[in-house]
């Protein structure tokens, strides 16, 4: 597909209050890791969900995570995105200002984060079936303070640039699986995320509508210039991706190493880091 680039008529995000973010500033170099987890333990009980995992991510990769149920991919993703807080090791993130500890920020700054600088794209998108596709990807920014015309007005921006012109006021339920994943990718990218989570983003569809979807998610991702970390089952969707890691028993096995696309040219800055844990 091609995607509709950024209208110069679609508002960039608000700072922050407290001194935040800005979506004008660049990508770090390729040369910087956007994400670098080094020694990541986690434990449920007597089981080692990661075991001393150590990876670093570049601007414009496209990472795919695999390996069998329970090997630890899951959680990996969830540690890397600030959900889930290690038992051990570190998370830094790349911002313009310079890396940032994720495992440091308390809750408040790992929600900050995951609010400002990430994405993410679930197999059932998580998309609430009361609202029409506009008001879902709307959301997320008229919770961040938008006014209604400027967060409807960039989600239309991004439905159209995800090929869904026409559908913005259908709501969920009459949309077909594969129109309503490119809603979540859509809601995904609609405040401007560096970084985009998806966990097995493709499951539930079948293997055309599958292939239809990835491909949307790699344009408005690293089409950008932005970095996407995809857990999957599907081998054909780690294929497109520029690296695959494979991971068994909460350690990674192996590294199927491709070179990334270059990065581009959106960087949101680092208005969080000073929610560290204590600060």
């Amino acid at each position: 597909m091609t995607l509709v680039t950024r209208s110069p008529d679609v508002p960039a995000l608000p700072p922050d209050d407290a001194g935040g973010m800005n979506v004008q500033n660049p990508l770090p170099s390729p040369q910087q890791a956007v994400l670098a987890a080094t020694g990541l333990v986690k434990t449920y009980g007597t089981a080692h969900a990661l075991d001393g995992v150590s990876l670093a991510v570049q601007p414009g990769e496209s990472l795919a995570i695999m390996g069998a149920s329970g090997s630890g991919k899951t959680t990996l993703l969830h540690v890397l995105a600030g959900i889930t807080a290690p038992d051990g090791g570190t998370v830094s993130f790349q911002t313009i200002a310079g890396p940032v500890r994720v495992t440091d920020l308390n809750e408040s700054g790992r929600s900050r984060l995951r609010r400002e600088s990430f994405g993410f794209v679930f197999q059932q998108g998580l998309l609430i079936p009361e609202l029409t596709a506009v008001e879902n990807v709307a959301l997320p920014l008229m919770l961040a303070g938008y006014p209604r015309r400027e967060a409807e007005g960039r989600a239309v921006h991004w439905l159209h640039a995800l090929g869904l012109a026409g559908l913005e006021a259908r709501r969920i339920g009459e949309l077909s699986g594969g129109q309503a994943q490119r809603v979540a990718i859509a809601r995904a990218q609609v405040t401007g995320a560096t970084v985009i989570f998806a966990d097995e983003p493709t499951g539930a569809l079948d293997s055309a509508t599958s292939e239809d979807v990835m491909g949307a998610l790699l344009d408005s991702t690293v089409g950008q210039g932005h970095t996407l970390i995809v857990v999957t089952h599907d081998e054909s969707v780690a294929a497109r991706c520029s690296r695959t890691v494979r991971m068994r028993d909460g350690k990674l096995e192996t590294t199927d190493a491709a070179a990334p696309r270059a990065a581009g040219a959106e960087f949101l800055g680092a208005g969080w880091q000073q929610e560290a844990t204590g600060a």
